[in-house]
């Protein structure tokens, strides 16, 4: 096993450790928690949470924050081009995966094996779903806030009782003991419990993780237009023969008119070339499987979902400097390009050796069939007309580019 995995996995184990403790503070994220709040009334604990997650003090370096990868100017996603931070206790740890932002994770379902979608007549099986981060692995925001704590190649902190005290040394301590109880710090768990509900409290109620202030949200409520590019770019979207996009990033508002998050929380493996630029990567026998490892365990046995990655939301994706797990195109056009010509025209996505493409070269050969090939726009054959051509490609990178926030 790698070192990162053995780092991951102590971090898995931890939290296990800390569920009943957690379990003794506050239920699992609701959404209906920061429907309500405004920027002036975060609780009390959402106040703490806030402290916490701009704390550098908490990290191994003293130089790093949860904000220092998921920036708040940055749709809280990282300010370093899309890439995480080196991290560690010497920052000198080079990050594996891309940074997914914080923002619009308040109705992640949990995650679950098999969501079932109700077709009338059948319930058909999507697969997994639900959970944070880009495999799943963390079922709240509260175990999602331990995970980079407590992970070698980020905040960096070898065990509970060293997290612990860095809390118990920081300068909300005394409010963290108030909201928790004066005997917090004798049981390290239940500290580091009490720390990471309360950034989730933050998260929740501050209305920055998601503000709805897109043009596109606008256009919902019927208070702005859209270009008539942006309004093709619309209906390439939604096109089930063309990008297809609303298929895994529903456009439509949801249960009692609720904006849309532009995702299906669901898992999919889309076959994304292989990323030189990850340090990782420098050994031809490391993949980065997604569900099935190397940062998740608990499915390694489970193949059929090895290379399957989490729906990101398409809100603030324009933003981003990086895309896929793997940080492996840099723009907009470039994903576009992907997906409408990855199976038509793959010589330009992929190596050539000997004369033959390696198609799907992030995997190894054996999960190369997990890839999804049934979906359009995915679903063409080699040397068929693109997807989307270069006129649509434009039209529908317009139309996400509403997506962006306003701040």
């Amino acid at each position: 096993m790698h070192a990162h995995a053995h780092a991951h996995a102590h971090a898995a184990a931890a939290w296990a450790g800390l569920a009943l403790a957690a379990a003794l503070y506050a239920a699992p994220s609701s959404p209906t928690r920061a429907a309500d709040a405004t920027a002036s009334s975060l609780s009390e604990p959402a106040q703490l949470g806030q402290r916490i997650f701009f704390d550098p003090s908490l990290s191994a370096s003293g130089r790093l924050s949860c904000a220092s990868c998921h920036s708040p100017s940055h749709a809280y996603s990282s300010p370093d081009d899309g890439a995480a931070p080196r991290g560690g206790e010497r920052l000198d740890r080079p990050p594996l995966r891309t940074v997914p932002s914080l923002r619009y994770l308040d109705a992640t379902p949990r995650f679950t094996r098999h969501y079932y979608l109700d077709h009338g007549d059948q319930l058909e099986d999507e697969g997994p779903a639900g959970g944070f981060m880009l495999d799943g692995r963390a079922d709240s925001l509260h175990a999602q806030a331990l995970i980079p704590w407590l992970d070698a190649a980020e905040m960096g902190n070898r065990n509970l009782p060293d997290l612990a005290q860095r809390l118990q040394h920081a300068p909300y301590a005394l409010q963290l003991r108030q909201l928790f109880g004066e005997g917090l710090f004798e049981r390290p768990r239940q500290a580091v419990a009490a720390a990471a509900l309360a950034v989730e409290d933050f998260e929740l109620e501050d209305l920055s993780f998601h503000p709805y202030s897109s043009r596109y949200d606008a256009y919902l409520a019927g208070r702005a237009a859209l270009s008539d590019q942006e309004l093709r770019g619309l209906t390439l979207y939604t096109d089930s023969r063309k990008g297809n996009c609303a298929e895994c990033h529903p456009n439509s508002p949801g249960a009692g008119g609720r904006a849309p998050d532009f995702t299906d929380y669901a898992y999919h493996a889309l076959g994304v070339p292989r990323n030189a630029q990850v340090a990782a990567n420098a050994d031809p026998h490391f993949f980065d499987l997604g569900l099935c490892g190397p940062r998740r365990h608990d499915l390694e046995a489970e193949t059929a979902y090895c290379g399957y990655f989490k729906t990101p939301t398409l809100r603030n994706s324009a933003r981003r400097r990086q895309y896929f797990h793997n940080g492996r195109f840099t723009t907009l056009e470039q994903v576009l390009g992907f997906y409408a010509e990855r199976d038509s025209a793959p010589e330009r996505w992929y190596p050539i050796q000997a004369g033959r493409v390696r198609k799907f070269d992030d995997l190894p050969r054996v999960y190369r069939s997990n890839v999804d090939t049934s979906d359009a726009p995915l679903n063409r054959k080699r040397g068929q007309p693109p997807a989307l051509a270069a006129p649509e490609i434009a039209d529908l990178a317009a139309f996400l580019r509403t997506l962006d926030d306003a701040d």
